[in-house]
């Protein structure tokens, strides 16, 4: 069957990784099991969330929902490493996180849609239920690369590369220069979602149900441009550049967008306002997808998912600070301000990344 064929398969294991992630730290275990447990913990913990009765039992389903899906996007990133040479790498790893956001986009008209028609149990049933179908077809179809694929560089070497200690990643420079970018760049992804629908509502004039009629057109547009983006990452790869360097050079070409936030508090008209956060969208969900992907640049494949966990932490970090902080600072400093301090807070994050990460090697063992 021509499905089976390596080149091909891959394709079809990155599909099933984007329909997980929709309905939506492990090295020492492997991708294959810990994308199953995860899968298989959030679909149980979706339809035992259904089936329940009591705040109880609905309270501790969900509690289990939000401890199994962290488990998607390390080991996501380990099967793209693993499986993807760096021609193919940012791609294959932009599509599978839009999933994320795509899921984001589609679940509450599909949600609701079921809850009215049925009823409210149906909505946490049925995605449990296509969630068991997505970790069987998992469970059939992903394998470790084949040797025959070693004969594609970038993922023999991948795959090949010692890992280093937990020690010995603490003191990498490329570790806290990537902890640094998340945690400098993710605060606007998250203004973006948190403040956007207030801010039209309030700044623009626009109603509630406006907001819904148009509030995911930015959401929407971030997704397609942080694909269109990372496949431009790609396509430097293919041209001859070092793959590092072609991410760095595409996150720059996006921090350089981000200054035109500034003009946000000028702007009246709800459409000049949409325009403007999907800008800054694209940019700030480029950085997202693609930082993930200079990790698996950097660091051996071993260490790709305790990286990606660390840095997913430091951004939420910088994300809470920032956040917690923005409402009183728009009022004291006054909203023009605040949106210059997050103009250049990509470009920052530009600078670090260009003087602090480059790949990384295990010292060699000392003989004993």
């Amino acid at each position: 069957m021509t499905f089976l064929i390596p080149s091909r398969r891959r394709w079809i294991i990155l599909a099933v990784i984007f329909s997980a992630i929709v309905l939506n730290y492990f090295d020492r275990f492997g991708a294959r099991i810990m994308m199953l447990t995860g899968i298989v913990t959030w679909s149980l913990a979706c339809v035992g969330t259904g089936l329940t009765r009591t705040l109880g039992m609905f309270l501790g389903f969900r509690a289990l929902l939000g401890l199994a899906e962290p488990v998607a996007f390390p080991a996501q990133l380990r099967v793209v490493a693993t499986w993807f040479p760096g021609s193919l790498r940012a791609t294959a790893n932009s599509v599978c996180v839009a999933g994320s956001s795509i899921g984001a986009i589609a679940a509450p008209p599909l949600v609701a849609w079921l809850a009215l028609k049925y009823n409210w149990h149906v909505a946490f049933i049925l995605p449990g239920m296509v969630g068991l179908a997505i970790a069987a077809a998992w469970f059939v179809l992903y394998r470790d690369p084949p040797a025959e694929m070693a004969g594609e560089p970038d993922v023999a070497r991948a795959n090949c590369r010692p890992g280093f200690s937990w020690p010995q990643l603490w003191r990498t420079r490329s570790l806290w220069g990537v902890l640094l970018c998340r945690f400098i760049s993710d605060p606007v992804w998250y203004f973006c979602l948190f403040w956007l629908p207030g801010y039209l509502q309030e700044n623009s004039g626009l109603t509630l149900a406006q907001i819904g009629m148009v509030g995911w057109v930015p959401f929407l547009a971030a997704d397609l441009g942080a694909i269109s983006t990372s496949a431009w990452s790609d396509w430097l790869v293919r041209r001859g550049i070092e793959p590092l360097r072609s991410r760095k050079l595409m996150l720059t070409a996006m921090a350089a967008l981000t200054p035109v936030c500034m003009a946000t508090p000028y702007l009246s008209h709800p459409a000049l306002v949409l325009i403007v956060f999907s800008i800054v969208a694209v940019a700030c969900l480029s950085w997202l997808f693609t930082l993930s992907v200079v990790v698996a640049e950097t660091f051996p494949t071993a260490n790709v998912g305790g990286v990606l966990g660390i840095a997913a932490g430091f951004g939420a970090a910088g994300a809470m600070v920032f956040n917690y902080y923005v409402g009183e600072a728009m009022h004291s400093l006054g909203m023009a301000r605040m949106f210059f301090i997050m103009a250049f807070l990509h470009p920052t994050a530009a600078v670090v990344l260009w003087t602090c990460t480059r790949p990384e090697t295990p010292p060699d063992e000392k003989p004993t």
